[in-house]
């Protein structure tokens, strides 16, 4: 079976209310509907209900770009998975800037991910190397360190489990991967998935890439074997721009 691309909009702490509302027509405008692809729209976290009610209906659905792994207590600004339950389809974990900026560890994205998938949302589980790490050789070592704490406690992968590789070195830089190292890295991701789990599961777990994606790269990314979607981060708050990354993954994974 084919993997089903996806494409998310990683909205980080950006946009008022209005801006958001006004985003989420556009998006919904352009991009219900879409054949062979899913749209996933990730606002902030105080605009996650509004997206929700804003695009019920349509084919886009709504992810979250955090999550604390306790289910309630006494945890001053965090959100928990229990409240993201019927809110949200995917939540993002393990983004390089909760590791790298929050000093979120291996083991925090770990718990993180076992709380998520205990309630049945789909995690896009974000894996990636510094600039450093790569000059260095280390980008192999890196993802494989990643990937197997976090699937320290996971048993089996749901269907349509999404892994997006992100070099650091990428995001917001301007700097993009080549499709050809992207391509390199995400093959590996998918190895490493199937030394866990096994050979179909591997196949059928969905690999994005993201860093510095724009509508003039999707294309060429989107075409290597082992990419089946992209993580948008600046490009996704321009409705143009998104619509036109989105429409370029459906039409080269659909040829």
């Amino acid at each position: 079976m084919p993997r089903r691309p996806i494409v998310a909009g990683n909205w980080k702490m950006h946009l008022n209310r209005s801006a958001a509302a006004e985003l989420v027509s556009a998006l919904r405008g352009g991009l219900d509907g879409l054949a062979g692809i899913d749209v996933v729209l990730c606002p902030p976290a105080p605009w996650l209900a509004e997206t929700a009610d804003h695009l019920r209906g349509s084919s886009l659905e709504v992810g979250a770009q955090n999550v604390y792994w306790e289910p309630h207590g006494a945890f001053t600004g965090e959100v928990s998975a229990a409240m993201l339950t019927g809110l949200v389809d995917y939540v993002i974990i393990g983004h390089s800037e909760r590791r790298h900026v929050f000093g979120e560890t291996d083991e925090d994205t770990a718990k993180k991910l076992d709380a998520v998938l205990g309630l049945g949302m789909q995690p896009i589980l974000a894996v990636g190397e510094l600039r450093e790490e790569r000059e260095a050789g280390q980008t192999p070592a890196i993802l494989e360190r990643q990937l197997r704490a976090a699937f320290a406690n996971v048993d089996r992968l749901p269907e349509g489990f999404v892994v997006a590789y992100e070099p650091v070195w990428a995001i917001g830089t301007g700097l993009t991967a080549t499709p050809e190292i992207a391509q390199q890295a995400c093959a590996h991701v998918r190895r490493i998935v199937a030394e866990r789990f096994g050979d179909g599961p591997a196949e059928a777990c969905r690999v994005q890439y993201g860093g510095s994606v724009n509508a003039e790269n999707a294309a060429a990314l989107a075409a290597q074997s082992d990419i089946d979607g992209l993580l948008v981060g600046g490009a996704s708050l321009n409705a143009e721009a998104f619509t036109a990354i989105c429409r370029a993954v459906a039409a080269t994974k659909g040829s």
